[in-house]
């Protein structure tokens, strides 16, 4: 019983089910279902908009959003009794709406869910007074605010238990992953990759619990989290630890033809990865922790290190999986850490508003995009003699999304589930069921939607189309002569959603490679600095390493998404998966030395002053190559020559680890003089796919 209550999935889906069925049943009791339909369309909504995000503004969030969400309620009758067109209305209030985006994130989901409040309310205007949608949407609102707050309140900790539970079961593979690959590093295109995605994987987790943090209440709440806190310190612990760059493959195949280190070390692998799958399911499932013991292991991998002194891997993994035994062990942080670094902060109301008025405002681009599709949509439902198109406006708002590769992915899974989702509600409608079997039926599938929806969208789309249809009927006794317009409708808000992201102002995130790559770059050569700095203190080092690690994130989830993106090069991309493979390197490095520095393993400082120099220098040239990709290099301001070799004769381990970073920056810099000479322009796409046809 416990696993499946704690469930995250069970969890999720038991709150979504009972948030929308309560209203249905309090109506049907009382006589009111078509009223408890209604109220039930308002934690859609409120989902969009995030409402339901545990945060320490949670009532005032709920206030801005039932406000917006009655003014656009109000707005949209208002105007209608105007005689305005809704191209225009639609238009003006997704560019009125869309400064949400610029204060803050979290802020911008008020505008799709605004948006698809004025949409629901196209269905009511006219069939009732012009107060009541407004009402409809304020107690909804409230309705769905209290019971989120109850619903957290009973389950406190759940939101960031899941996290970390995720993150620990990442850890594990991230870790079993790597060592699997001892003696595969000699061919990075075929072993790094995998290590790539799930070290993204992790990264994104520890972003995620970094928000969630940021997002407790008080300091007197974070009590409550004590022990979470922990927690997740002691994974950012491992994480470091388990991340840190084992890239010496030469080293490495010696040790595995002197020794039998290969079978020790993944031994070692193995039995962290079991214990961190056991804690993270003692997380989820509120269970304290078993007493935990890898001597062995250690013992043989301290033996092998003894054997072979020369050899420096076998130092390596001593050293580190001795470390992550003990943290495993006592289940304590090596050092505590500031966790609330991350003072996530959003723009005043005027500020944002004044950022958002430039042409060069993301916020502004999508607002436009998204008023852009709902005004076409508004002018085609005109041409078709549809008065309310408010399905083909809906198909829009739950298919946009923010970049081209997963619209196109939701539009494939909404597509193909709302067309069989119609298929078997227009035969269910053929048969006479009892009122309450379809509400039992109704109540089922929710909850199995709501089970399987992150995972598998498009068969929870299939469900909750059935719902749809049934609701209609329920309210209209006419579901079934909707079917074929809901249909149509669909394929039409899919095609103007696609439309609309290739066409209208798309961000390619081949476009955001440079500066994210800049920005990676530039939070290099923080963290380099705060390493080889006179003092450096290990909260301020905790921290650069972790911003170190989310911009290189960042730039790796562009890559990813621009290889989705139409009008590429495979010599382009090659490049750009080679210069990111790098990157990584440089990241791992900096885990290394994040250590090192932490534990005092110092330079002097006048060696330290002199790699400093050089890797500013490295790096700076690097960013110069992004900026200026002309071939011959007119008009880019040369910083400094190749940095001077700086050591002769035996090297420390932490000068192993900045010789490295040298050599990476230098092979970014070849890489750097091709790639960005190569990109794609998207402007052109379509232009040469009309020629190749012709």
């Amino acid at each position: 019983m416990r696993r499946l209550i704690y469930h995250p999935e069970v969890n999720y889906a038991l709150r979504q089910t009972l948030v929308l069925s309560l209203p249905v049943i309090i109506g049907l009791i009382f006589g009111s279902l078509q009223q408890g339909l209604l109220f039930s369309l308002v934690p859609a909504c409120c989902n969009i908009a995030g409402l339901d995000t545990p945060h320490k503004r949670f009532f005032k969030r709920l206030i801005v959003g039932g406000s917006l969400f009655a003014f656009s309620s109000l707005m949209v009758q208002l105007l209608l009794m105007e005689k305005l067109p809704l191209a225009a209305i639609f238009f003006g209030m997704a560019l009125l709406l869309g400064v949400t985006a610029e204060i803050s994130a979290l802020h911008g989901r008020l505008l799709p869910a605004s948006l698809i409040a004025a949409i629901f309310t196209l269905g009511l205007a006219g069939n009732m007074p012009v107060w009541q949608p407004m009402l409809l949407y304020a107690l909804g609102t409230l309705w769905y605010g209290a019971f989120n707050w109850f619903w957290f309140w009973m389950w406190r900790e759940q939101p960031l238990r899941e996290t970390l539970s995720l993150l620990y079961r990442e850890l594990a593979d991230y870790c079993e992953a790597k060592y699997s690959l001892l003696t595969q590093h000699t061919d990075p295109e075929n072993a790094l990759p995998p290590l790539l995605i799930r070290q993204q994987k992790v990264v994104d987790l520890i972003s995620l619990c970094y928000q969630q943090l940021h997002m407790l209440s008080a300091t007197s709440r974070q009590n409550d989290y004590k022990r979470l806190l922990r927690v997740f310190q002691v994974a950012l612990d491992l994480q470091e630890h388990i991340s840190v760059s084992l890239h010496q493959p030469e080293e490495v195949q010696k040790l595995v033809e002197q020794s039998h280190a290969e079978p020790v070390i993944r031994w070692a692998a193995r039995t962290v990865a079991a214990r961190l799958r056991v804690v993270s399911d003692d997380i989820l499932y509120h269970r304290y922790p078993r007493r935990f013991s890898m001597e062995k292991p250690i013992s043989a991998l301290e033996k092998i290190a003894r054997q072979h002194p020369e050899n420096p891997v076998g130092q390596f993994c001593h050293y580190h999986f001795s470390r992550i035994a003990r943290l495993l062990r006592t289940q304590r942080p090596l050092y505590t850490r500031d966790l609330m670094a991350d003072r996530q902060q959003h723009l005043p109301l005027l500020r944002a508003l004044r950022s958002y008025l430039s042409l060069k405002s993301s916020a502004l681009r999508s607002a436009a995009r998204i008023g852009t599709m709902l005004a076409i949509a508004s002018l085609l439902g005109a041409a078709l003699n549809l008065p309310k198109p408010w399905w083909i406006l809906m198909t829009i708002m739950f298919v946009t999304q923010n970049g081209y590769g997963a619209t196109r992915v939701r539009i494939l899974h909404r597509a193909g589930g709302t067309i069989a989702g119609l298929l078997i509600a227009a035969g269910a409608l053929h048969f006479n069921v009892p009122q309450g079997y379809i509400l039992a039926g109704m109540l089922l599938i929710t909850l199995i939607g709501y089970l399987i929806i992150r995972k598998h969208y498009a068969l929870a789309t299939v469900g909750f189309t059935i719902t749809a249809v049934y609701s209609l009927q329920l309210l209209s006794l006419s579901g079934e002569q909707f079917i074929m317009t809901r249909l149509v409708d669909t394929l039409l808000g899919c095609l103007i959603a696609f439309g609309g992201m290739v066409w209208l102002w798309p961000q390619w995130q081949s476009g955001l490679l440079r500066q994210n790559a800049h920005d990676a770059l530039e939070r290099d050569q923080q963290a380099i600095r705060q390493i080889l700095s006179d003092d450096p203190q290990p909260g301020p080092l905790a921290w650069e390493r972790m911003r170190v690690n989310q911009a290189h994130n960042a730039l790796y989830n562009s890559l990813n998404q621009a290889m989705q993106e139409p009008s590429f090069n495979n010599r382009y991309l090659a490049d750009m998966k080679l210069w990111v493979t790098h990157s990584q390197f440089i990241v791992e490095h900096i885990n290394a030395m994040t250590i090192l520095a932490r534990e005092h393993n110092m330079l002097t400082p006048a060696l330290a002053q002199r790699y400093l120099q050089s890797c500013e220098i490295a790096i700076q040239r690097c960013q110069q190559r992004l900026t200026w990709d002309n071939p011959d290099d007119s008009g880019a301001i040369h910083v400094l020559d190749d940095p001077e070799a700086l050591t002769i004769g035996p090297m420390s381990t932490m000068e192993r680890h900045l010789d490295r970073i040298l050599s990476h920056l230098n092979a970014m810099h070849t890489i750097s003089s091709v790639a960005w000479h190569q990109r794609p322009h998207h402007g052109a796409w379509l232009r040469r796919r009309l020629q190749s046809h012709k």
